[in-house]
């Protein structure tokens, strides 16, 4: 996971490896993860778009897409590289639904985070790597779907 993350977001950081070393210890291993890029704007509301390929343990891998408003003291935009660990996904389908966020951010010129995301069993641990100008805190949620649409809901 270490090399996946590593590769795909771009460096072999000491602060990459203590997000997923603090990952791992909170849920153990994950059975897929998900890599991806998302475009984020906010002023209060914000909109958030993302696609990606999630790698399933035993569903291989698939497309994927996500989307979802949020609402909060939040201004700016970021464009990000997201590697998502997934815990207790056992059938893919239970990860096309709505998952609650609560979300920090602080990008001036680059950033770099995680957060976790629950809903039923499922967890998922976006790491985020990117640029822009943004900070801000929300309230919001992501909703993963099989085709991309604009609407954020």
């Amino acid at each position: 996971m270490v090399n996946a993350a590593s590769d795909f977001l771009g460096g072999g950081s000491e602060a990459l490896a203590k997000l997923l070393e603090k990952a791992f210890k909170d849920h153990g291993r994950p059975n897929g993860y998900i890599i991806g890029t998302e475009g984020i704007a906010a002023l209060v509301v914000g909109l958030r778009y993302g696609d990606g390929t999630l790698s399933h343990k035993v569903e291989g891998d698939s497309r994927l897409y996500w989307k979802g408003p949020s609402i909060g003291l939040d201004a700016g935009a970021n464009g990000s590289r997201v590697f998502a660990l997934v815990y207790n996904l056992h059938d893919g389908e239970d990860l096309y639904k709505r998952y609650p966020a609560v979300e920090g951010s602080f990008y001036y010129v680059g950033g770099f985070g995680m957060n976790y995301q629950q809903r039923g069993d499922v967890i998922i641990a976006p790491i985020r790597v990117g640029v822009g100008l943004r900070a801000g805190v929300n309230l919001g949620y992501l909703h993963f779907t099989k085709d991309r649409s604009w609407i954020p809901f």
